[in-house]
């Protein structure tokens, strides 16, 4: 059996098909992303990479190419199948938190294990858990507008952990913090993907957070190189 947990072959996406505006965003990009794995996805603004993680993802589909995740196809999957893998097998961290505002941090890290139908009770553990994990125990009644830039994002990598993922995708995670916060910030999600063995695909314009992953690749004008 393969320990793939991510495998694109062949990848292509363009806008607008057929139309005099067509533009081609992604082509015939492949990759592969093994368990335990943690790979950084360099690429300048307008290349194509938030695109990339949108279809490995299951956010968005492939126009041509072969999209597996955990083995499973998946370029072609309905939309109930492609939901359920994302709730189960994937979690995303994006450049902003996307903190629910009205609720305390425990309570936003808790939302995405109701969803799966887990106790009340059994979701307060998970979170305050994560929240202890990222030195943020003691902030678990606050809510998001209480919280420092750096406190928030802690909290949205706790989220997208909380239903234990097996491939984390993250867009610039620390692209709005300041250098010495975001290097921080990027060392506790490190230690918090290498400690649950997940793998990860993270996006960043950063070369020395890039360089402290397992491997690289580079995204330019929509080629994996």
């Amino acid at each position: 059996m393969s320990d793939q947990v991510l495998n694109l072959e062949g990848i292509s996406k363009a806008y607008n098909i057929g139309k005099p505006n067509e533009v081609t965003v992604l082509q015939s990009c492949s990759l592969q992303i093994s368990s335990g794995q943690v790979v950084s996805l360099v690429a300048p603004s307008g290349a194509g990479k938030s695109t990339l993680l949108h279809i490995a993802g299951l956010l968005d589909s492939p126009d041509e190419g072969r999209l597996d995740v955990m083995g499973q196809s998946m370029a072609h999957a309905g939309d109930k199948l492609r939901t359920d893998m994302r709730r189960t097998t994937i979690g995303f961290v994006y450049q902003f938190h996307h903190l629910l505002p009205e609720f305390t941090a425990a309570e936003n890290i808790m939302l995405p294990q109701q969803a799966m139908g887990k106790r009340t009770s059994d979701t307060r553990r998970r979170a305050l858990e994560l929240l202890d994990q990222v030195g943020l125990a003691e902030r678990e009644h606050h809510r998001p507008g209480e919280l420092s830039g750096g406190e928030q994002q802690r909290v949205a990598f706790c989220r997208a952990l909380a239903n234990g993922p097996k491939l984390l995708l993250a867009d610039e995670p620390t692209g709005n913090l300041d250098p010495e916060t975001s290097d921080h910030v990027f060392g506790i999600l490190m230690e918090l993907v290498k400690s649950t063995g997940m793998s990860a695909l993270i996006a960043t314009h950063n070369l020395d957070l890039a360089s402290r992953m397992d491997r690289h690749v580079v995204l330019g004008k929509g080629k994996i190189t």
